[in-house]
């Protein structure tokens, strides 16, 4: 077992908000956060609209892959962040599970992902916070 903890962020269709979310955490966090991603009907790609935000704030989703979600993947994480996936997600005790009401990007040109993306950084460095308090 790994000392990090480790973070799922889960949507649909794993092409943007959850996308967003664990760019986010990776590039904020580093290798201090285990990172992962799932959707309950992941989609064939990211959401180009997706990517491009994110490039815009110098991070690359362009390489990611949807992926479907597990009862491992929630059981083998610390939190488990849902975006809009209902009740795909399994519950496991123990754990801790957020749910973030935030737009799906599904559709929408980059100009509407961007306060999506901006929400998501404020929420991510939220939980960031959390997940590792400044040492004194």
């Amino acid at each position: 077992m790994s000392d990090k903890p480790s973070v799922l962020f889960v949507c649909v269709h794993n092409a943007g908000r959850s996308q967003m979310a664990a760019g986010w955490l990776a590039h904020l966090a580093g290798d201090r956060i285990e990172v992962r991603s799932a959707g309950s009907a992941p989609a064939e790609e990211v959401n180009p609209a997706a990517v491009e935000a994110m490039a815009e704030v110098g991070i690359d989703i362009s390489a990611n892959t949807p992926k479907v979600l597990t009862a491992e993947s929630v059981e083998s994480s610390d939190v488990c962040v849902t975006m809009g996936c209902g009740d795909a997600c399994p519950v496991f005790p123990g754990k801790r599970y957020l749910d973030w009401k935030l737009d799906d990007p599904a559709g929408q040109g980059v100009e509407a992902v961007r306060p999506i993306r901006d929400e998501i950084k404020v929420r991510v460095e939220a939980l960031l916070a959390e997940l590792l308090p400044p040492k004194l």
